[in-house]
């Protein structure tokens, strides 16, 4: 039984083939035609004996979990068979390396069409799991048939950012064991490898994750006798299924702190370290609502923020474009970083838009056209283009229509993959560049661009409500800040206090400014 402590990890990756589909047994059928086919011909005009290819051995020890060419090629090493490496674009037919594997992977689609692909429900279930406690999910695999796969097994929404074969080609990435993919996963779902975790069932896997310093490596054996191997490639836990991994609930402790009712202890740490305020928008300073246009401030609570500002820096990061947000909050001494802190702009010429979003608009052009063509017969269904995401509001669907909502989203997706990737919220499908950026990302910069990023000086303070707000509470931990949900219901989060409703941030950030007038 392996437990794992949520509060420490912002991230797990996760390996396609034998952890989370049991595909493997396709790749090791195709394999086995590919070589048995292969070697049997060069068996006839030598006249050799033919020794078949071993789908236990072999496939384990060759080509399990590498490249498609690497496979080829290691396999053929093994039997001292020689080929040229050729090309990519060689036809299945050519007696090169990557002729071979073109054979191999038009063998394996055609299996894959003849059946259905099992799914790991175990694996699932605990993705799903992490992803409630608020961890960041990828998927990695050496296959350039993953997207096929995901959209077979309808799993595309499990995973925040992918790494395949097509990926690992057009950046230039060493396959496993090489660290490169577990790398990028890392990279591309913003947080350090020391933060996160990696899922593996080939030793080449393992290696891959242990070499690029993931803080937690689990082997799965479901063969049985794999665990040593394991082991010794770098696993620190080994699991004969992912059933038997469980999560510590720590994050989830309903006894989680009032802010309010605890002021004078936040109080007490402030005292030696100037605060710096960070806000959500919607669900923090305003109520929820049916459509984004209705969150307006009231009054008292820009009153506040007016006078908040005047004590201490103050920045609203939002998921709202930056001019949306700055139009309704209305103050010109705020710091505001729209798009969940891709675009920034702040007093004395503060400002930061982030350059490879940029590179993203027209796949989103492409994506709000597809998204908006699918679901303009869904009642109750709102597309809102943002300029580096869209939002799909889905508070006003019918439960009855709500997979054909998530099935346009992930086919837009899939349309112009790798580019997006798939996020949530509160009743929302949000899709955001597959870029290792997010509020904890954008709130760091802030930080470091004021000259604030002193952690035995400064305290920073961030008030969220979201799933999106998680990644700044996480960077809080990490720093000695403070982060405080604003929710009524037990939730698992990285913050430490609560405040039930935008009603009480409001009281909280009152309380944050009589504190600096009586000193």
């Amino acid at each position: 039984m392996v437990t794992i402590d949520t509060a420490a990890f912002g991230a797990a990756v996760f390996d396609l083939d034998g952890v989370v589909t049991r595909t493997a047994t396709v790749h090791s059928a195709a394999w086995k035609a590919l070589f048995d086919s292969y070697l049997f011909e060069k068996a006839a005009q030598g006249g050799e004996p033919f020794l078949p290819f071993d789908v236990h051995t072999d496939y384990l020890r060759y080509v399990d979990g590498k490249p498609r060419y690497q496979g080829v090629e290691s396999f053929l090493d093994s039997r001292s068979i020689k080929l040229p490496y050729g090309a990519p674009e060689d036809a299945p037919n050519e007696e090169t390396i990557c002729g071979l594997g073109n054979r191999k992977n038009v063998l394996f689609k055609k299996l894959l069409q003849q059946g259905e692909v099992e799914v790991f429900e175990t694996t699932v279930r605990l993705i799903r799991t992490l992803r409630d406690h608020g961890l960041k999910t990828a998927l990695v695999t050496s296959s350039e048939n993953a997207l096929v796969i995901l959209d077979k097994t309808g799993l595309s929404d499990l995973f925040d950012a992918r790494v395949d074969g097509v990926e690992s080609i057009r950046l230039g990435l060493k396959g496993k064991p090489h660290p490169d993919i577990f790398q990028k996963a890392a990279e591309l779902l913003g947080v350090s490898p020391e933060q996160a975790i990696g899922v593996e069932d080939a030793l080449s896997g393992v290696r891959s994750a242990r070499d690029a310093g993931y803080k937690l490596v689990i082997g799965i054996d479901r063969s049985g006798t794999l665990r040593k191997d394991l082991l010794a490639s770098g696993a620190h836990e080994v699991v004969d299924d992912l059933g038997e991994v469980t999560l510590a609930q720590t994050d989830a402790d309903p006894a989680l702190p009032d802010a309010l009712a605890d002021f004078a202890h936040i109080a007490q740490r402030l005292e030696h370290a100037r605060p710096v305020i960070f806000l959500d928008y919607d669900g923090t300073l305003t109520p929820i609502v049916d459509r984004p246009e209705l969150a307006v401030l009231d009054d008292k609570t820009r009153a506040t923020l007016a006078q908040l500002a005047t004590h201490y820096t103050v920045a609203i990061i939002s998921g709202r474009d930056r001019h949306d947000v700055e139009h309704l909050v209305g103050l010109e001494n705020l710091i505001y970083a729209g798009s969940h802190g891709f675009d920034i702009k702040g007093p004395q010429g503060l400002h930061m838009e982030n350059e490879q979003a940029e590179e993203v608009i027209p796949a989103l052009d492409r994506a709000e056209k597809l998204l908006r063509e699918k679901l303009v017969k869904v009642e109750g269904v709102l597309v809102e283009r943002k300029r580096y995401a869209i939002a799909v509001h889905y508070r006003l669907v019918a439960d009855s229509h709500l997979q054909a909502v998530s099935s346009a989203v992930d086919s837009a997706i899939a349309e112009v993959a790798p580019t997006l990737r798939r996020a949530g919220g509160k009743k929302i499908f949000e899709l955001r560049p597959s870029l290792p950026w997010d509020k904890g990302q954008a709130l760091i910069w802030l930080l470091d661009a004021l000259e604030l990023n002193r952690p035995s000086a400064v305290a920073p303070l961030y008030l969220g409500d979201d799933e999106t707000d998680e990644d700044a509470f996480k960077v809080l931990r990490e720093r000695g800040g403070i982060g405080i949900l604003v929710a009524a219901e037990v939730c698992p989060t990285a913050a430490q206090y609560r405040l039930r409703d935008p009603r009480a941030a409001e009281t909280f950030l009152s309380r944050l400014i009589q504190l600096q007038e009586q000193n």
